[in-house]
């Protein structure tokens, strides 16, 4: 019998991952890329109890996850000269897996996706690469895509793992207008000074926050957050006069090793965050979005990756449910598991979006008085108990025993 051929649009992060599952489940999964080879866009991103769930479910991948675990969060201000630690808490790795069944782990982007690439490939999976979708035609079981250097495809059903300037979130619902939020971030990957060793630290100044967190023994990433003027939404590092000038900076000076990662900054990039609005619907007929595609957020959560996960293993938890068989699906099967996905998925991720942008606007305040506030804020807040079980419910997400 023929396998049902699913083309998944996008292999940054998590297209390789759900190619993986849906060919472990049967499918005949085939990847589609708009950029020439595996990219060096992104600095690192923290992966969380929540996404390593999912993933443990990929036998052997966990293990070879090319990263590092902080063991202590530190929550610091550096302001006037005054230098004051705000929070420190335990987050070893066995700390961690006491509650939650796994750590943190900061992994360096570009290392982690030639991880899932890897591990796609050994799966069998065809990755093209140099292919943008440009046109998706739907009939009645069945979509053709055509990419822009005239190739056409087609196959069952689509997904959109195409990210923040997904190509297959315009064909289904127009380009909309991005909004700049005011905010602008830079960042980079530094050696580690010995005082931050094992740390992963959120640092507050006036007008501007650092995080930063190892993604290796001897090397950690960082990005800082300020208020500026508008920023063009690229990964492009910076001119090597733009990053001297960064490193000379006042941002040098900061306190409690922050100077230090930006002093040593390698590859400094700088891009503006912005918002866009939120769907209401992430499908139309045999196409679905998933990830960054379906809901676009700002990174103070550190929840993007993490969330993508999240909407890979509901995905192929419904098409166990609604297809066990994994056979040719009707566009009226597909549309009862895009419809229980969304509807789990939509309002989850709206309210992560939403909480993610609150966060930005909270952390990056002006004004010795409001900063100070702010920083009372985060000393009392982590030991709010209500925050506590909103962070507890977000890590032990999104399943107890798989359903897979």
């Amino acid at each position: 019998m023929t396998k049902t051929k699913v083309i998944v649009v996008g292999a940054g992060v998590a297209g390789p991952v759900l190619a993986i599952f849906l060919k472990t489940k049967g499918y005949d999964p085939i990847l589609y890329e708009r950029l020439p080879g595996p990219g060096e866009g992104g600095l690192s991103l923290m992966l969380q109890p929540n996404g390593l769930r999912v993933l443990s479910l990929i036998p052997g991948l966990l293990e070879q996850i090319p990263g590092h675990s902080p063991d202590r969060m530190i929550h610091c201000s550096s302001m006037d000269g005054k230098e004051d630690i705000l929070v420190d808490n335990d987050i070893s790795p066995d700390t961690m897996r006491e509650p939650f069944g796994f750590p943190l782990i900061g992994v360096r982007r570009a290392d982690f996706q030639r991880l899932l690439i890897d591990t796609a490939e050994k799966h069998g999976i065809e990755i093209k690469w140099g292919h943008q979708a440009i046109e998706f035609e739907q009939s009645e079981d069945a979509v053709e895509v055509t990419f822009a250097n005239g190739i056409k495809d087609t196959a069952s059903f689509v997904v959109g793992c195409d990210g923040l300037h997904s190509n297959t979130r315009i064909a289904l619902f127009g380009k909309e207008k991005a909004d700049f939020t005011g905010l602008v971030q830079f960042g980079g990957l530094s050696p580690t000074p010995p005082v931050l060793q094992g740390k992963f630290v959120n640092n507050y100044g006036n007008g501007r926050h650092m995080v930063s967190y190892p993604v290796a023994e001897d090397k950690h990433s960082w990005a800082i957050t300020t208020r500026e003027a508008e920023s063009k939404e690229d990964w492009k590092a910076q001119h090597v006069e733009q990053q001297n000038e960064i490193r000379r900076g006042p941002l040098s000076e900061w306190g409690f090793g922050a100077g230090d990662l930006v002093k040593t900054g390698q590859n400094i990039v700088k891009y503006g965050l912005y918002d866009r609005p939120e769907l209401k619907s992430w499908f139309k007929g045999r196409i679905v979005l998933l990830g960054d595609a379906a809901h676009p957020t700002s990174p103070h959560l550190g929840q993007g990756a993490n969330q993508a996960f999240e909407d890979i293993y509901h995905i192929m938890r419904l098409l166990k449910k609604y297809n066990p068989s994994a056979g040719q699906p009707s566009t009226e099967l597909l549309s009862q598991v895009f419809i229980d996905y969304q509807d789990l998925r939509l309002p989850r991720t709206s309210e992560l979006v939403r909480r993610a942008r609150q966060q930005g606007e909270a952390r990056v305040v002006e004004g010795i008085n409001a900063c100070r506030v702010r920083d009372e804020k985060i000393r009392i807040g982590s030991q709010d108990d209500a925050a506590r079980l909103v962070y507890y419910e977000l890590l032990t997400g999104p399943f107890k025993n798989s359903e897979l």
